[in-house]
């Protein structure tokens, strides 16, 4: 007696082929050459297969590579880029020597303004502390004395 949770008894079906016999199709006049050469090949069980010769499918095209390496165009754009701040550096360094050169005249022109203003405050006329102005052209000296 079979148990219920053990499967029957297996079946094996082998598929049959089936044959068609296909319609024949109407035949259409072509030139001769343009209809592929058609072969025959016997297999080794005896049957034919006849079929048509298939030309040689074409290799797989290389992959396309560029003339020129990524690489290389990289660097040049690198080094085109760098090219165009080195311009712009130029300009700030001729910019920064020429504020330089500028900060350096406004501090040698304070020097000489103020260094004459000492030199007018050092060797200019002092003041007295008073007295007398007397007119030289008029005055007689006698005896140690002025007298007018």
């Amino acid at each position: 007696m079979a148990h219920p949770e053990q499967p029957g008894a297996l079946e094996v079906h082998h598929p049959q082929p089936i044959t068609l016999h296909p319609a024949t199709a109407p035949l259409v006049p072509v030139e001769p050459g343009t209809v592929p050469a058609v072969q025959s090949i016997v297999l080794p069980d005896g049957r034919v297969v006849t079929g048509y010769t298939l030309a040689a499918a074409p290799a797989p095209a290389a992959e396309a590579r560029p003339a020129v390496s990524r690489t290389a165009v990289n660097i040049a754009l690198g080094g085109i880029g760098f090219a165009a701040v080195c311009g712009g550096l130029v300009l700030l360094t001729s910019f920064i020597a020429a504020l330089a050169a500028f900060v350096q005249q406004l501090i040698i022109l304070a020097a000489v303004i103020f260094g004459g203003w000492i030199a007018v405050q050092v060797l200019g006329p002092r003041p007295t502390g008073g007295g007398t102005t007397v007119n030289i052209r008029k005055a007689v000296i006698k005896r140690n004395r002025f007298y007018q």
